[in-house]
C-alpha cells in the first residue's frame, strides 16, 4: 500500500490512526499542502480533487476521502474492528463521525481559510472568528449529545474505539492549533485523553510524522 499524506491534514490524520489500529504500515508521499504540492500535475492526474489522504492498495486501486478509506480497511482488515456489531451502534458511531467529518471539519480546512482571507480579503482575526465559531458550534453539540448517551464509555461509543474517536481526536487536535479553549467539553476529552493513551493513536500524531515541520 502507498498513503499519500500531509502531517497536518486532519483527515490523513485519521486514515494514520485507522492504518495502525490495523498495524498496516504502507509506504508514505508525503504531499505539502501549505507549498502547493496538492496542485502539482503529477499529484492531480492521480487524485484530480487534490485533497489528502489518497491510499493506493496492493491492487493498485486508488482510495479518496478518509472515510471510504477507514471502512475499506476495516473491511479488508477486520480486527479490531472500527465499527459496532449491531446496526443502530453503527449508524451512532457512522453519526459521530460524520457530523465532525462533514459539518465541523470542511468549514476549517486549509483551503476554505486560505479562500477567506485570499480571495475575499478577510482579517486574519476575521478569518479566526470563523474558526472558532464553526468548531465551537459543532463542538458544544458533539459534547451534549455523547454526555447524555447511555453508549458513551471510555471512548466515543463503548469501551474499544471506532471511527467516531478516529475522528474526534485529529478535530480536538486542530482546534488547538488555534487556541480554542476545550475546557467546555469534558465528555470529548476525556475520551481524546483515553484515545492518545493508546500506542496507535500516539504513534499517528502530527508531530510524530517524517514530514512534520518545527
Amino acid at each position: 500500500m502507498r498513503l499519500y499524506d500531509y502531517f497536518r491534514s486532519s483527515a490523513a490524520y485519521r486514515v494514520r490512526i485507522a492504518l495502525q489500529l490495523k498495524s498496516q504500515a504502507p509506504e508514505r508521499v508525503f504531499i505539502h499542502l501549505r507549498r502547493g504540492a496538492q496542485r502539482d500535475e503529477s499529484y492531480l492526474a492521480l487524485n484530480p480533487q487534490g485533497l489528502v489522504p489518497m491510499l493506493v492498495t496492493d491492487k493498485g486501486d486508488m482510495l479518496t476521502q478518509s472515510l471510504a478509506i477507514i471502512e475499506w480497511l476495516d473491511e479488508t482488515y477486520p480486527q479490531p474492528p472500527l465499527l459496532p456489531a449491531d446496526p443502530a451502534g453503527r449508524a451512532r458511531v457512522r453519526g459521530i463521525a460524520l457530523a465532525i467529518a462533514c459539518d465541523i471539519h470542511p468549514l476549517n480546512n486549509t483551503r476554505v481559510l486560505n479562500y477567506l482571507t485570499g480571495t475575499l480579503g478577510v482579517t486574519e482575526a476575521q478569518k479566526d472568528g470563523w474558526y472558532r465559531y464553526w468548531v465551537d458550534t459543532g463542538l458544544e453539540a458533539l459534547e451534549t449529545s455523547l454526555a447524555r448517551d447511555h453508549a458513551t464509555a471510555r471512548f466515543c461509543h463503548g469501551d474499544a474505539p471506532t471511527v467516531a474517536d478516529i475522528c474526534l481526536v485529529p478535530q480536538l487536535a486542530n482546534a488547538r492549533r488555534f487556541a480554542i479553549d476545550l475546557a467546555a467539553y469534558p465528555t470529548l476529552t476525556r475520551i481524546e485523553a483515553a484515545c492518545v493513551a493508546l500506542p496507535a493513536f500516539a504513534a499517528a500524531a502530527p508531530a510524530k510524522q517524517p514530514d512534520a515541520e518545527a
